[in-house]
């Protein structure tokens, strides 16, 4: 008889991004294993999440003290969010300290107002780590998607100064944990060169990749002569390069591209965009003015906050995907692209590295517009080959990155800790 367990898990901000499509997914496997799932989070917009979180209706309404307790109640697990009245940032600066004392309010509701958990599975900020151990009755396990040091800037003195202690709780905390998971190897092996001390002591992240659920995916159909691009708009993403690239393809026109009209070739930059991210709406504006310089803005098509639905459609009628982040921790957009029949052109670093077939499912290139236009040229001279690459890249995510597959993998590290407990 399988062991049932009640699981919680914390997740800062529950978006529409990778990191958060790995929870949703993780909730929705556990909880399909027969696990009693609860996700608390500090943040849930409605109009800007992935539809899972979203099955049930606002049920309770709970006025403590100044701040506001939403409870929904989905199909397979449920939502509660708390804190989502602290700040995201203070003046656009701190946003560090503010995630964390976002996640540490989210910590003390959950020890103070809900029932002992089996397991507490917590991601992107370990700080809480060592408060969820306080009670000394369940397991931890933290997801790293990425060592947080390495995406902060270290720049002047005054943020090595902001940074140092941050850093430090980050990696003395993580090693709390009783057992780490990465999303890739090259994440395992960047865990280990970061944190040198956990290393030194004998941790070791086990890889779990994250996943993609293929049926949702219908298949192509009659597609158009479109790229796409399908990232959030942070300049970390490099999706400028897609538009160069794009651009570019100006240079093969004639033999290379065998008579095409480059009119009917387009390009779509579609991806999680939040207004109160700063970031967010400058670097679309970037991307925009970009567009304008290069002379393509008449077909570049950018599409904000495209809803599951939207970015499926988007999918099926394109002839490929552009994936532009260069060392990229993992990379969920080229699963994505692969389960939607769909050949992937990234860059030949990091996460995609292993989950992109060179010359099969897709293509790995040097992060340049030359050499993104001329993989994107082929393709446009010979649709059939982008067609012939679908089908190899649907059957690769299958036998290799399905939800099915992740569930499983993730189940057994669970009850692996859990048994632990109990020895």
């Amino acid at each position: 008889m399988k062991q049932k367990m009640k699981i919680a898990i914390i997740h800062p901000d529950l978006g529409i991004g990778g990191a958060e499509r790995l929870i949703v997914d993780a909730a929705v496997e556990l909880a399909s294993h027969g696990h009693n799932v609860h996700v608390f989070t500090a943040h849930h917009d409605k109009s800007r999440c992935f539809e899972e979180t979203l099955v049930g209706e606002k049920i309770e309404i709970l006025y403590m003290y100044s701040w506001k307790l939403y409870l929904y109640s989905p199909g397979l697990f449920p939502v509660t969010v708390y804190g989502a009245f602290l700040p995201r940032h203070i003046f656009y600066r701190f946003h560090a300290v503010c995630a964390y004392l976002r996640c540490i309010f989210v910590a003390i509701c959950v020890l103070l107002w809900w029932p002992t958990f089996d397991i507490i599975l917590a991601d992107q900020v370990s700080v809480i780590i060592p408060l969820l151990k306080i009670k000394k009755l369940h397991k931890i396990l933290f997801y790293c998607h990425f060592p947080d040091l390495l995406l902060a800037q270290h720049t002047t003195t005054l943020r090595r100064m902001y940074r140092t202690p941050i850093d430090f709780i980050e990696e003395k905390t993580t090693g709390m944990a009783d057992l780490v998971l990465v999303n890739s190897r090259f994440t395992a092996a960047t865990f280990a060169k970061t944190f040198r001390h956990l290393n030194a002591q004998g941790v070791r992240p086990a890889v779990l990749y994250p996943a993609v659920n293929v049926e949702q995916f219908e298949g192509p159909c009659a597609y158009k002569l479109n790229f796409l691009s399908i990232n959030r708009f942070e300049r970390k993403k490099n999706i400028g390069l897609a538009i160069s690239a794009f651009a570019m393809l100006h240079a093969f026109e004639g033999d290379i591209l065998q008579g095409q009209n480059l009119a009917e070739v387009t390009l779509t930059v579609a991806g999680g965009f939040d207004k109160r991210l700063k970031e967010n709406v400058e670097y679309l504006q970037e991307l925009q003015s970009l567009a304008e310089r290069e002379g393509v803005s008449d077909r570049v098509k950018f599409v904000t906050s495209c809803s599951t639905a939207e970015r499926n459609a988007l999918l099926s009628e394109c002839i490929c995907v552009l994936y532009t982040p260069k060392d990229e921790h993992f990379g969920i957009v080229p699963l994505e692209a692969m389960a939607a029949q769909k050949p992937v052109i990234a860059c030949n670093s990091g996460g995609p590295v292993e989950t992109i077939r060179h010359d099969v499912t897709g293509f790995l290139c040097d992060p340049t517009p030359l050499e993104f236009s001329r993989v994107m040229s082929k393709l446009v001279s010979n649709p059939q080959i982008a067609e012939r690459m679908g089908k190899e890249a649907c059957q690769h995510v299958c036998e290799t990155f399905s939800t099915k597959m992740f569930g499983q993998r993730l189940n057994r590290y669970v009850m692996d800790i859990f048994q632990n407990r109990h020895e």
